[in-house]
């Protein structure tokens, strides 16, 4: 177990260094310039060139490249152009809500998925009606999924606040200003996790032992929650790593729908302004939490099947 997590952690960082690097090269290769987005066009030659040389945008690529690894190594992410902060600062300031959007999104998808595969294949005449509804969720785009619930639950029935975000300082309406777009989220991404735990329950309950349990007279509903759900869990949970990263970029959709001043809203605002170490810092950051999804994903293999080894 501690050599598979030594492994892991440095796969790990290796995907993260590519990660850097990758973003760090194609930002080059992005059109406009950001001392211009700064300054406006009518700037004069003498005011760019300062603040080429303020903002290290005077210096060789390559050495522009090793100065910002070095300062991964010391955990600095550099100051951003826009907001004159340091990027540290600012994924600080709004990361804990969007990871907290995704979390909910996920666990909503989850909590609704699963008890609706569980009634599809212990109820087969509702099984084809659950199908086609999820069908149709799937095929409607999120950020119109949003705007639907935003009139239904927040203008017509003002049951939720309709957008923004009051801060963690009230936790109680900090979560009511989350629940719609987690909702939003949830419903995004239910009808793939529905399909997956239906095909995967429907594949364990035609196993040798399932039929030896119902043989000796267990009952159904023991049959499903005792002997079935566990092992068709598993690719359900590979699924949920996957839809963990998915979140992360529907998350940008959300927040511009629901004025969310998460990573999403930062990383719209960090590429019209050019903003090249916030984007560096928000992809280093977005990739960490999808190696962090992954890495919980096979911990949770071994959990759920003993015969998984980590050699």
């Amino acid at each position: 177990m501690r050599g598979f997590l030594l492994r892991r952690v440095l796969l790990a960082l290796l995907t993260l260094w590519l990660a850097a690097s990758l973003v760090f090269a194609f930002l080059l290769l992005l059109p406009g310039d950001p001392v211009q987005a700064i300054l406006g066009l009518e700037a004069s030659e003498e005011a760019r060139l300062a603040l080429e040389r303020a903002l290290g945008l005077d210096k060789p690529p390559l050495e522009r490249y090793l100065g910002w690894l070095l300062g991964l190594g010391r955990l600095d992410l550099g100051e951003s152009i826009r907001y004159a902060k340091p990027v540290a600062e600012l994924l600080g300031e709004r990361l804990p809500l969007t990871l907290a959007l995704v979390l909910l999104g996920l666990g909503g998808a989850l909590l609704l998925a699963l008890p609706l595969a569980l009634l599809a294949v212990r109820l087969p005449p509702l099984d084809l009606i659950l199908s086609g509804l999820m069908g149709l969720l799937q095929s409607v785009p999120t950020f119109f999924l949003g705007v639907v619930l935003l009139y239904a639950l927040a203008v017509h029935l003002p049951l939720l606040p309709a957008s923004g975000f009051p801060g963690w300082e009230r936790p109680g309406e900090a979560l009511r200003h989350l629940l719609l777009p987690a909702l939003t989220l949830a419903l995004s991404r239910a009808a793939i996790l529905f399909r997956m735990a239906r095909a995967s329950l429907l594949e364990v309950l035609g196993q040798d032992y399932v039929r030896t349990a119902r043989a000796k007279g267990v009952p159904e509903a023991r049959v499903l929650l005792k002997h079935a759900l566990r092992p068709a869990s598993l690719p359900l949970v590979t699924l949920l790593g996957l839809e963990g990263g998915f979140l992360l970029t529907g998350a940008v959709v959300v927040e511009a729908v629901f004025a969310l001043p998460g990573m999403g809203s930062l990383a719209l605002t960090a590429l019209e302004a050019r903003d090249y170490p916030l984007l560096q810092g928000l992809v280093l950051a977005m990739a960490a939490l999808i190696v962090l999804f992954n890495l919980v994903v096979d911990l949770l293999y071994g959990l759920l099947d003993p015969r998984v080894e980590y050699a």
